[in-house]
């Protein structure tokens, strides 16, 4: 019988006989139980004994975990069912590989489950098996009555005892059945929530489900849940959102809420797909908090400030926000209008849907189906006497030609445009069909945007980049004068891959009188974007190697996320 490589090392080692080994492997693959527990629990080997043994063949350091502060242990790096299933503790992570406490260095299948989940390497330190259980078993008790208090009382789902009314003895067995996964919800959302995380997404696979989180921009593999829970966990998240659980056909749209706390609420927009082996569900989380962070928080240099401080206090015109999805466009617009949000003005928001709820602002969904379309709203906004108007996003020519002309009567328009730049958006206005002496007499700024991933101020590094490289970058030789040093990403137990957080990077284009002169006569985008940068505006690679300068994101990530 061939012994696993745990076995062969304690044979060698004359701690265990060849068929005392094969005896103790054959009861634990009969009993489905892992050879190192039948090792320990028969008492063949010690468990100091056996660490010793192991980390002398496999040439891994040995660690005494009673020296270890187990509150102190980094938290979220790995699902802790992996952990529990392979009896194994995270320790810290170094730049993209984790450092793991085990008992058995030999487990090939727990190597691959971690890679496959955290897409790093694995670096082993051996500890005894005895300790190790205990402390991931204290480990995993503690997330259980962390999440059974937080189901308690805490924090809860909006109306969520109101969505489902059991019936009768069979409805209250499924909902027995479906108590683990109603935790598992519960666990996921929490976890999204505390690590930052901006989506979830529930995808399933033929024979796999696999959970992500969007953390800082990039998709992380958080838990591998049973495939059998897949339906159940998609009607689960349908009935609080407020879907059709019947209908598998079509995609859904719906919104759930998590109270945190006496005074916190969290809000989640959901989005149903059908695929080829189920639903995909994403989950994006909407924290209102991020509305008021303030204009300081989002990045802007104090000259950008002052551009968008000074357009949005005008009395009427047009100022637009543009960027791809994910850009943070929807923050910047609430960030402005939580500024403008003063009990002497009357704001009214048409969004697809809103994504944060502000009060003392009007907020209306748009709903195709039944005839509120944008530009439905906009028209019912004009008589509704407003000062400021917020379109979530101009998509047709009806929508810009009504926004336009609100912005020439009297209002403050705020709407956003799906364009890579400022002088761009405005040859994507006369493209679209709207007349260049109308884009000239409304528009009164643009504002372009990115979000990089900002390094982890605590391990980020001081990086050598020859000097031509940081010319073909963009940089001019002037820039390069030995002041500062571009730095890279590292990685620590407290970040994500040597970056934690996003930082903004901006490109904010007044409407001159010298560019209006260039839209009237159908000048080009680059026609434009030449008389801004005379003018002193940045482009988004001049606004990005800024940041680079200022310590705050490597330049890897600014080639990454901006064009020249």
């Amino acid at each position: 019988m061939a012994l696993p490589g745990l076995g062969r090392a304690l044979v060698s080692a004359g701690k265990l006989k060849q068929k005392a080994a094969e005896d103790l492997y054959k009861k634990a693959q009969s009993g489905r139980t892992s050879f190192i527990a039948e090792l320990t629990n028969s008492g063949a080997v010690s468990a100091a004994d056996m660490a010793h043994t192991i980390a002398s063949a496999f040439a891994a350091p040995l660690l005494d975990l009673d020296a270890i502060d187990a509150e102190r242990l980094p938290k979220g790096l790995l699902d802790p069912k992996i952990c529990s299933d392979y009896r194994i503790v995270v320790l810290s992570k170094r730049s993209n590989r984790l450092i793991v406490a085990t008992a058995d260095p030999a487990d090939q299948q727990a190597v691959e489950k971690i890679k496959f989940a955290t897409q790093m390497g694995v670096d082993w330190v051996i500890a005894e098996y005895d300790k190790l259980s205990k402390l991931v078993e204290s480990q995993s008790t503690t997330a259980s009555e962390a999440m059974d208090n937080i189901i308690g009382g805490d924090i809860e789902f909006d109306d969520l005892a109101t969505e489902t009314v059991v019936t009768d003895a069979a409805d209250k067995a499924s909902e027995v059945d479906d108590a683990p996964v109603v935790k598992f919800l519960h666990k996921m959302l929490i976890d999204a929530f505390n690590m930052r995380a901006s989506d979830l997404h529930f995808e399933p696979y033929e024979h796999t489900y696999r959970v992500r989180f969007r953390i800082d921009g990039e998709l992380r593999e958080i838990a591998s849940p049973p495939i059998a829970i897949k339906d159940k966990l998609a009607s689960r998240i349908k009935v609080i959102s407020r879907m059709d659980i019947s209908e598998k056909r079509v995609p859904q749209d719906g919104r759930m809420k998590l109270k945190i706390g006496p005074d916190r609420v969290i809000d989640f927009r959901v989005s149903t797909l059908p695929t080829l082996f189920g639903e995909k569900i994403v989950i994006r989380i909407l924290d209102p908090s991020s509305a008021k962070v303030g204009i300081e928080a989002l990045g802007y240099e104090p000259e950008e400030k002052a551009r968008l401080l000074s357009a949005i206090a005008r009395p009427y015109g047009m100022v637009l926000v543009t960027g791809p999805t994910g850009s943070g466009k929807t923050v910047s617009l609430y960030t402005c209008l939580n500024i403008l949000n003063k009990p002497g003005i009357n704001i009214s928001t048409a969004e697809d849907p809103s994504e944060i709820n502000l009060p003392g602002v009007n907020q209306v969904n748009v709903n195709e189906k039944a005839g509120l379309t944008f530009a439905a709203a906009l028209k019912a906004f004009l008589r509704q006497d407003p000062d400021v108007i917020m379109v979530g996003e101009i998509r047709d020519l009806e929508t810009a030609d009504i926004s336009i002309k609100a912005a020439q009567t009297g209002h403050m328009v705020l709407s956003t445009l799906h364009t890579n730049d400022a002088p761009t958006t405005l040859t994507r206005m006369m493209n679209m069909g709207i007349p260049t002496f109308n884009i000239a007499s409304s528009v009164i700024l643009i504002t372009a945007q990115r979000l990089g991933r900002r390094l982890c101020p605590t391990c980020k590094a001081p990086l050598d980049v020859p000097r031509k490289a940081l010319i073909d970058a963009g940089f001019k030789s002037e820039d390069l004068d030995g002041t500062w040093t571009p730095f890279r990403p590292v990685g620590c137990s407290a970040c994500n891959n040597g970056y934690k957080g996003r930082v903004g990077i901006y490109q904010v284009m007044p409407i001159s009188e010298e560019i209006q002169r260039i839209i009237l006569k159908g000048g080009s985008a680059l026609d434009i974007a030449q008389q801004a940068s005379r003018e002193g505006v940045r482009t988004l690679r001049e606004s990005g190697l800024l940041k680079v300068r200022q310590g705050l994101t490597s330049l890897e990530e600014v080639l990454s996320v901006t064009n020249e």
